[in-house]
């Protein structure tokens, strides 16, 4: 039953990713959409998670949010050190292309970015999603009440992860091909997952330290990237609504599934 409903995740997801690739003459919609998204996966679903499953105390503070910050600091260092290797081979600085340089790549205006950041982000919400298809995996084991509240969560929001995950693929300058690829891995994961959630069951704490970690790399990426992307050319109203209403949306994902 949970490889059942991990294809209605297949296809969810898929669909999240061909929006976001139709509606690519409002970019700066797209991406304030998603940074909104992402900002609503982190706060109201994956922090919660993580400090319930490992809210033990290190020296003072949780795990969770020890980890949740060591992700979102990890994501910023790979980033700086891919920026400074990819100017050190003489391409251009993160800080932008010289004065009349392209800033093309595979099709798509970089600004700088390094495209290995995205591929990294990306190949992240593959694991995500491995990691959704094992939960949902588990919560059918436990009972068909929990499992069915974990699956509205589960292909609800894997709108969302289609939709970033090929966002975050093309923003960084990556081809389409490639963008499909992992938008595609992405898809195919939740599946994946459920099947290896009736081999083993993965520690709650692990499972708690895992989602903190992520969390706060999936910040990074939608308040110091995704966000200032968005405003940096169109800084309208309807941008910053299209933030707020994809907070709005994991929210509503988050209360119909009962948290």
């Amino acid at each position: 039953m949970a490889v059942v409903v991990a294809l209605g995740a297949f296809l969810m997801t898929l669909f999240g990713g061909w929006t976001a690739q139709r509606v690519t003459d409002r970019r700066h919609l797209v991406l304030g959409l998603a940074g909104g998204l992402m900002l609503g996966v982190v706060g109201l679903d994956l922090l919660p998670e993580a400090l319930e499953a490992a809210g033990e105390k290190v020296f003072g503070v949780p795990q969770a949010l020890l980890l949740f910050v060591g992700g979102f600091l990890l994501a910023h260092v790979v980033e700086r050190l891919l920026a400074v290797r990819r100017a050190a081979h003489g391409v251009e600085a993160y800080w932008g292309p010289a004065p009349g340089a392209s800033t093309r790549a595979g099709g798509r205006e970089t600004g700088g970015r390094v495209p290995q950041v995205g591929m990294t982000a990306a190949a992240a919400m593959v694991l995500h999603s491995l990691m959704d298809g094992v939960a949902l995996g588990a919560a059918f084991q436990v009972g068909g009440g929990m499992g069915a509240t974990v699956a509205l969560a589960v292909i609800t929001h894997d709108f969302a992860d289609g939709f970033n995950t090929y966002t975050i693929t093309s923003l960084y300058g990556n081809a389409r091909r490639k963008a499909v690829a992992m938008l595609v891995a992405d898809a195919v994961a939740p599946i994946v997952g459920a099947g290896l959630a009736t081999l083993f069951t993965l520690p709650e704490e692990l499972l708690g330290s895992y989602l903190g970690f992520f969390g706060g790399a999936l910040l990074y990426l939608a308040a110091a990237e995704i966000l200032p992307e968005a405003h940096h050319e169109h800084p309208a109203r309807t941008t910053l609504l299209c933030t707020v209403a994809g907070v709005a949306f994991i929210w509503l994902v988050v209360g119909l599934s009962g948290g």
